[in-house]
């Protein structure tokens, strides 16, 4: 097989960073958001739940179908329509109509994770060396970049809808430089209408979902919780996200040359490890600096586990990749997307700083996993 050109490998790139601005343009705004709505935790936690049923309902979808179409349908519709509804996120005036603006945009937001994957795993397979750390790292490069831009709209006064215009346009002309480069990928004729994972890959998409739990904790409550100890102001608090957001993009590009040092079992081991210390740092911080280290540290533990499951996910002989990898998706996506509207239902009951403190508990699991998620092949 042929190595894939460098334009199939810019693609994927592109379609990675589209998804990841377009996500963290959202972090900003969420506070924003509450005020506007005059909402509390509770009810912020029903909004978020929107975004996420809105995002898996259509992961289920589009696994099937990116199986048997391809995964550049996937990608560019689903990207186009981010970038389309980005905008209302800003001025729904009204609960019910931002809960339609989240349900849609995390459709959206579904359709593009599940083909842009799919596409990494396929890029990844041909060129025969590891890519998808760094496939990775341009999500995180468009996290950090959607959430600087939104916060220094917002700190010079901006209209908030005015920055998320400009985002919605360079998104569609980044799709625009992405399309004609997009590869072909395997497609099956018949495939479920669900797709359900089996064997080893139940495993791996628990902690991807775990995992990117983080990330939607860091996106829609890391901004709260630093505004809510007091330890920087409302305008100013998306802040500690684009930290956690550089700290992952270091990670990732560097992730392939650190996995073929270390391999996949102790990269997931250490990373595990620098996530727990990295949460005690944020949370028992007295000041927004060490918090905002603590912040530092969680992006660089998790930087690679998610890379590595997606890795082992195409390994694995239980199920065919590309569904093995669609259920890995979908799975895991519903902990950044489903899984922060469960923190805002724990914090209106026991505050946010608690509910941290029970999902540093829950990220145990990421170590304890790693020798069992790393064996790659394994038919059970």
């Amino acid at each position: 097989m042929q190595n894939p050109t460098s334009g199939a490998r810019l693609a994927t790139r592109l379609a990675f960073l589209v998804s990841g601005f377009g996500l963290a343009c959202w972090a900003p705004l969420v506070p924003l958001a509450k005020q506007r709505l005059a909402i509390g935790d509770g009810s912020l936690g029903l909004l978020l739940l929107c975004l996420g049923l809105g995002s898996v309902g259509a992961m289920q979808l589009a696994g099937p179908l990116t199986s048997k179409l391809g995964a550049r349908p996937a990608i560019l519709v689903g990207g186009i329509g981010q970038a389309i509804l980005l905008p209302f996120l800003a001025f729904a005036p009204t609960v019910p109509t931002m809960a339609i603006a989240l349900l849609l945009f995390g459709a959206f937001l579904g359709v593009i994770e599940v083909g842009m994957n799919v596409h990494a795993v396929e890029v990844e397979k041909q060129a025969g060396t590891p890519l998808m750390s760094g496939f990775h790292g341009l999500f995180s490069v468009g996290g950090f970049d959607g959430s600087a831009l939104l916060t220094a709209v917002l700190s010079m006064k901006i209209s908030p809808v005015a920055g998320v215009v400009t985002a919605s346009v360079l998104m569609i002309a980044t799709l625009a430089l992405a399309a004609p480069r997009l590869i072909a990928t395997p497609r099956t004729e018949e495939t479920p209408l669900i797709v359900v994972p089996r064997g080893i890959v139940v495993l791996l998409a628990a902690l991807a979902a775990i995992t990117f739990l983080t990330e939607g904790a860091m996106l829609d409550w890391g901004a709260l919780l630093l505004s809510g100890k007091g330890l920087l102001p409302v305008t100013q608090a998306g802040l500690g996200y684009s930290v956690f957001a550089v700290a992952m993009t270091a990670g990732r590009l560097t992730g392939d040359a650190i996995v073929g040092r270390l391999g996949d079992r102790r990269t997931m081991l250490w990373g595990g490890l620098l996530l727990l210390l990295g949460y005690g740092v944020m949370l028992l911080a007295p000041v927004a600096a060490v918090a905002l280290f603590g912040m530092l540290l969680i992006g660089l533990g998790a930087s690679n586990v998610v890379p590595i499951l997606f890795r082992q996910a195409g390994k694995q002989t239980v199920m065919p990749a590309g569904l093995a990898i669609a259920a890995v998706t979908t799975i895991g996506y519903a902990g950044i997307l489903a899984g922060p509207a469960a923190i805002g239902f724990v914090a209106q009951g026991i505050g946010l700083p608690a509910a941290f403190w029970l999902l540093t508990a829950l990220l145990c699991l990421v170590p304890l996993c790693a020798k069992a998620a790393t064996a790659s092949g394994r038919a059970s």
